[in-house]
């Protein structure tokens, strides 16, 4: 008797003495991340008491009292049109002209050249030209975002293209479907979940060139405020602006992650996980 209400007591043990415990598991790594980077940043600005890198503290300082004073929003809504026209046309040339290189060998071989070559090439190289084209306006800058971000679609999304299973398209045929059907229905369903992978970094590149563009050429939206600041040697100034572009960026793309999702939600997601 005494046995058995010893291992009644083991096995039920008394709930009103259970703490609850904080889990570091829980807290997400990326934020564990920004913590330690945003300690280091303070230490590291305060130590070397250099102007063009001040402690975090003051440049988030300087950063409310641009988006208090109404400098930051203008701009952003300038700089965000430029983005958003200049990465539109990008993706369109990114998924005609990738698809039509991986699809057909004789597009590959007449314009796989000149994509790589591109794609190489210094983009803020292309700069002057357009100026000189298009002179200081919005069209130089779309222009130089789509040097930056068109190629490196078109060459993920020929890749994505090419690496269809060919059975999938074998199925197409055998069913009648007709070579825009087999594109648009089969082969580039196929591909999408390749293709984002390009165009999350595709995205990415173009805000580096809407960066760029308005502060070599335009000189308009954040580019502008940055020249501005880097001309009066405002280092808390030109940090509080990359922290806007930062957000900028991280925003733009986590879009397209959640584009990726809804349009690839028929991928398992251990297989979107490997990715």
């Amino acid at each position: 008797m005494s046995t058995m209400t010893q291992t009644q007591t083991r096995t039920h043990p008394v709930v009103g003495t259970l703490k609850p415990r904080l889990s570091w598991n829980r807290v997400p790594v990326s934020l564990i991340s920004l913590g330690i980077g945003a300690i280091l940043w303070e230490i590291i600005g305060r130590v070397a008491d250099v102007p063009f890198f001040p402690p975090l503290t003051e440049v988030l300082a300087t950063l409310w009292e641009m988006i208090v004073s109404g400098m930051i929003f203008g701009n952003l809504l300038v700089s965000l049109g430029n983005l958003a026209v200049g990465f539109g046309i990008s993706l369109v040339a990114g998924i005609v002209v990738g698809t039509a290189i991986g699809r057909y060998r004789r597009v590959n071989a007449a314009l796989g050249i000149y994509v790589y070559a591109l794609l190489t090439a210094p983009s803020l190289v292309f700069a002057p030209i357009f100026f000189s084209i298009f002179g200081a306006g919005q069209a130089a800058i779309i222009a130089v975002i789509f040097m930056y971000s068109a190629f490196i679609m078109i060459i993920n999304t020929a890749s994505a293209v090419e690496n269809v299973n060919p059975s999938l398209s074998e199925m197409g045929r055998s069913y009648g479907a007709s070579e825009w059907q087999l594109v648009t229905r089969v082969i580039l369903p196929a591909a999408l979940p390749m293709m984002f992978a390009g165009i999350r970094l595709g995205m990415g590149r173009a805000v580096t060139g809407m960066i760029n563009g308005e502060m070599f050429i335009a000189v308009t939206g954040l580019g502008r405020i940055v020249t501005q600041a880097g001309k009066s040697f405002d280092g808390a100034a030109v940090l509080a602006i990359l922290l806007v572009i930062i957000v900028v960026a991280l925003a733009a793309v986590a879009l397209v992650q959640l584009v990726d999702n809804r349009m690839t939600s028929w991928v398992p997601s251990n297989s979107k996980e490997s990715r």
